[in-house]
């Protein structure tokens, strides 16, 4: 049998109580365009430069649907510079809910996005 599942993640889901709020704060943290305009429920991808989607998804078409906030984070974005990343982030007022933990040349820490989800912050501590 021809083998048809990639070996590799095409999206990451993120799910919200209010997709416009969401889709504007994570494209302001992955300084990405946003265009309000365009954010259309249920959901608004966010265009990644690495090769993953972001969908973000506020569930309006699943009535059984119940959100919960993650506390564990599922996904992780990448800093070339954790240290910076930090306090460009801290500075602009977004929520760290784990300091920053550092082994050797790698770090990473989580931040809080406006649904209370815990987002991991990894890379490279200079």
């Amino acid at each position: 049998m021809e083998q048809t599942l990639k070996a590799g993640v095409h999206g990451v889901f993120i799910h919200t109580k209010n997709l416009k709020r969401s889709a504007a704060w994570y494209s302001w943290l992955l300084n990405l365009p946003f265009e309000d305009e365009k954010v259309e429920s249920p959901v608004y991808t966010l265009p990644l430069k690495e090769g993953v989607y972001l969908t973000i998804d506020d569930h309006c078409n699943d009535p059984h649907y119940k959100f919960e906030k993650i506390h564990t984070p599922v996904f992780n974005f990448l800093s070339n510079d954790l240290k910076k990343t930090y306090a460009d982030l801290t500075a602009q007022g977004v929520t760290v809910v784990r300091e920053m933990e550092e082994h050797g040349a790698f770090g990473w820490f989580n931040i809080e996005d406006p649904d209370g989800h815990a987002v991991m912050v990894c890379g490279e501590v200079s």
